[in-house]
């Protein structure tokens, strides 16, 4: 990373902000002040840190120290609410971070309670974030898998797009209720350390309470294990797709790597909290993998879990080769689930018509048509 980077203070966690104030000869609990000003007030510049003495805001200005935040180069409203953000990062690389009012009903089942009494005109939201500039996964139902991969964000540029979004929407948690989903572009698992670093920082400094946290794998198994030990994490969700070895590694060729034997090993194992749930998500593709026969397989991997599966329509876009099924053959698919006992949820495609539902990530510059 550039200069830019290491002297950008969004990002730095409480322990490398102390250090910073004892290097500027100020007391250890200025370090604590900082980490509010930075997370809990979300400034964007030192000159708004008016907690802190002028010598050692000055002293920072002299040192090249900045709060730079992503800045939004671009919004995109869809009809349904939903806001695609396009944002740029200090080495000119664009990421997209998408709002969504009233979430898509992925979070339903989840154990979280709703709030009452809100007099917004939503309950709850759902900021999607990015992980990654690019994907290195190379789903065949993803457009940002087009893009192919450029580099990991840091956490700063994590919990920038967060900070930004609620500066944006002028929200503020957690007296607000937002819900993260860790499902923009990229694999969060092969951004592990500062992804799991970027949810610390917005837990303890932005105040997003980690059980309204979402992070989505297609597959990564070594990390779902070290999630698991985490002792701050959010809630799984692993990107399934498919109920069998086969179709699987056509469909995400990360199963060659890791075969669903481990994966669903993998998930097994991991250490539910009261009330939790693992997610698998399922997209489904006409005449692919949509079928009874496939909803009966995926019965036979998920049985005796606490787990419930989001169904997600294809999302299509250019350049993909698959069809989104029709309403009766998801609606067959959730029937043949829930007959069984696994509560089953079909994702709204939030945003769709702005490239901005699950899948649609590429930075496109226009409106879907």
């Amino acid at each position: 990373m550039t200069s830019d980077f290491e002297k950008n203070l969004l990002g730095l966690d409480i322990q490398e902000l102390t250090s910073l104030v004892k290097q500027a000869g100020q007391p250890t609990y200025r370090g604590r002040q900082l980490f509010h000003a930075i997370y809990a007030d979300r400034i964007g510049s030192l000159e708004q840190a008016s907690t802190l003495p002028n010598e050692f805001r000055s002293w920072m200005v002299a040192d090249e120290r900045v709060i730079a935040h992503p800045v939004i180069e671009q919004k995109f409203v869809s009809t349904d609410g939903t806001v695609r953000y396009l944002m740029r990062l200090l080495d000119g690389n664009t990421v997209e971070t998408v709002w969504m009012p009233e979430g898509d009903d992925g979070e339903a089942g989840d154990g979280t309670q709703a709030e009452e009494g809100d007099n917004r005109d939503w309950r709850r939201a759902t900021i999607c974030v990015s992980s990654q500039v690019g994907c290195a996964v190379n789903c065949q139902f993803c457009l940002t898998a087009q893009l192919g991969i450029t580099r990991n964000l840091t956490a700063g540029e994590i919990v920038g797009q967060v900070i930004a979004v609620l500066n944006d929407q002028g929200v503020s948690p957690p007296v607000e209720r937002v819900n993260l989903v860790f499902m923009g572009m990229g694999e969060p698992f092969l951004n592990y350390d500062n992804f799991i670093k970027s949810v610390r920082l917005l837990v303890e400094g932005v105040g997003i309470p980690q059980s309204r946290m979402t992070v989505s794998t297609a597959g990564i198994v070594p990390r779902i294990y070290d999630l698991g030990a985490e002792a701050i994490r959010p809630k799984l969700a692993i990107s399934l797709t498919a109920p069998n070895d086969n179709l699987r590694s056509q469909l995400m060729p990360i199963n060659r790597k890791w075969n669903l034997e481990e994966l669903m090993n993998a998930a097994r194992g991991f250490p539910l909290r009261n009330r939790e749930k693992i997610t698998f998500e399922y997209v489904l593709l006409r005449g692919v993998n949509d079928s009874r026969e496939h909803a009966r397989e995926l019965l036979q991997l998920v049985r005796g879990m606490r787990a419930k599966v989001n169904l997600i329509a294809l999302n299509p876009g250019p350049g993909i080769e698959f069809a989104t099924p029709s309403d009766k053959d998801v609606l067959e698919f959730q029937q043949t689930l829930v007959a069984a006992g696994v509560p089953a949820f079909i994702r709204k495609p939030r945003g769709r018509d702005i490239y901005a539902a699950c899948g649609q990530l590429k930075r496109t510059t226009q409106m879907a048509s």
